[in-house]
């Protein structure tokens, strides 16, 4: 009776202290018997633990690298910002965007968003064969208003008499119509479509 009373005293007694290293198997332990903080740091590997075990609070976010798709991320909006940087740069300087060519040829200057013939014609023409001649070269004849305007640019001086425009003030019968003209001095006047007017043409950015 004494050695079963002493046994049952010393089974009373025993602790974690009592159990040697490593002689007790996990699965002799009740489920949460164990709390988190007695567990060694790198003691579980994540294989180790049951999915849904340990939720995104109960991790120290700054032990955890970098996930591959968020370095991408990490870098996009400033790769975005770069190209645009780099777009807008370019745009003002290539020679050629999407394939097209950029910029004003020899003999044009930029002028409301497009490439303005330096000098008039050599040649005075009539109203619609100067339009003929400004399309074949893939540009067409300005407007009144804004060729008035060029005028006033510096080193820009209209053709003596009057040079064509594309307007067409007035049509009196089929075929038979004038055509707002400006003059050297930048006047907006008019002229029939049969005579014969210095001309420049218009041409666009990109050819």
């Amino acid at each position: 009776m004494a050695a079963l009373g002493g046994t049952v005293y010393a089974a009373g007694k025993i602790n974690g202290r009592s159990i040697k290293v490593k002689s007790m198997p996990g699965n002799r332990l009740a489920l949460g018997s164990v709390p988190g903080n007695r567990l060694k740091p790198g003691a579980l590997r994540g294989d180790q633990l049951a999915p849904g075990s340990i939720t995104g609070i109960q991790i120290d976010a700054s032990t955890l690298g970098q996930v591959p798709s968020a370095i991408h991320a990490d870098t996009a909006e400033s790769a975005h910002d770069a190209e645009t940087a780099l777009n807008a740069a370019n745009a003002e300087n290539a020679r050629t965007v999407n394939g097209h060519e950029v910029g004003c040829k020899t003999g044009t200057r930029p002028f409301a968003g497009a490439c303005w013939q330096t000098l008039p014609s050599d040649s005075a023409l009539n109203a619609p064969a100067a339009a003929a001649a400004c399309a074949s070269s893939g540009g067409e004849l300005p407007d009144a208003l804004t060729l008035v305007a060029f005028s006033q640019q510096p080193g820009v001086t209209l053709a003596n008499g009057a040079e064509w425009s594309d307007d067409i003030p007035v049509v009196s019968s089929e075929d038979v119509y004038a055509v707002a003209t400006v003059t050297s001095e930048g006047k907006v006047t008019s002229a029939v479509s049969t005579a014969t007017k210095r001309f420049r043409c218009v041409l666009p950015l990109i050819n």
